[in-house]
């Protein structure tokens, strides 16, 4: 306040104490925190007790869930390999959904039955008048489906050594061009391999390359067949 000559005569100061807001501030950040984590926990045991259909009591198969169920948390390539029926779809599906792309399609595609002269187009997709018969428009391939996903290919060993080529340039650059065009198309999906080979029979070169085999099992997972996990006949047939 100032007199009538405009020299301060008093001065009143106001302020309130922040400390109990800072703390209450602090409690809430703690308590979203724990909320997440419980909530990532609830969502582990919802996977593990069965709610994505995979039924099991064996601890072979515990020990199969437990690890995709890991997987799905980082972004890096899956391969599954076990006999045909051990159920390598169910697992990478269970990958997908327990992971940080669960909100992305999943699309899957049974790599053995798809022609091979037909294998580029639907990998990568064509443009118009790309060849006699094109869709007006062009099409989208497979990564295109997949985008911020999960392509799944089961039974990939059954690719030909030229397709296994192209797939091993699109995982190391992400990126890929469509049949008929020059421009180059960025990518952004995980990659869930299958096979019934065995992993030696991957390993040898013969009939998979050794370099995209070692490209896509970063995170290898075998499934054992059901003779090797008798405990989870009954728990099936129930």
């Amino acid at each position: 306040f100032f007199d009538p000559r405009g020299k301060v005569r008093k001065v009143i100061s106001t302020g309130r104490d922040v400390t109990r807001m800072i703390q209450l501030e602090s409690d809430l950040s703690s308590s979203e925190s724990l909320k997440d984590q419980y909530y990532k926990q609830l969502n582990t045991l919802e996977v593990l007790l069965g709610r994505d259909r995979i039924v099991y009591s064996s601890e072979q198969m515990k020990r199969v869930v437990q690890v995709a169920v890991k997987a799905g948390k980082f972004d890096s390539p899956v391969f599954l390999w076990g006999e045909s029926g051990v159920g390598k779809e169910m697992v990478a599906k269970l990958i997908h959904q327990s992971g940080i792309r669960s909100g992305g399609p999943f699309v899957g595609v049974n790599c053995s039955a798809i022609p091979s002269e037909l294998l580029e187009s639907e990998f990568f997709g064509y443009e118009e008048g790309a060849f006699t018969g094109a869709k007006k428009g062009g099409r989208k391939g497979l990564f295109d489906e997949a985008d911020k996903g999960t392509l799944f290919l089961d039974e990939i060993s059954e690719l030909p050594l030229s397709m296994q080529s192209k797939l091993l340039r699109v995982l190391q650059e992400h990126e890929y061009m469509r049949v008929g065009s020059n421009k180059t198309i960025p990518t952004d999906c995980r990659i869930v391999a299958s096979t019934n080979l065995s992993r030696e029979q991957l390993a040898d070169g013969a009939n998979f390359r050794r370099d995209l085999f070692y490209r896509l099992s970063v995170i290898p997972i075998f499934i054992p067949p059901l003779r090797d996990r008798r405990d989870d006949i009954l728990p099936l047939i129930r």
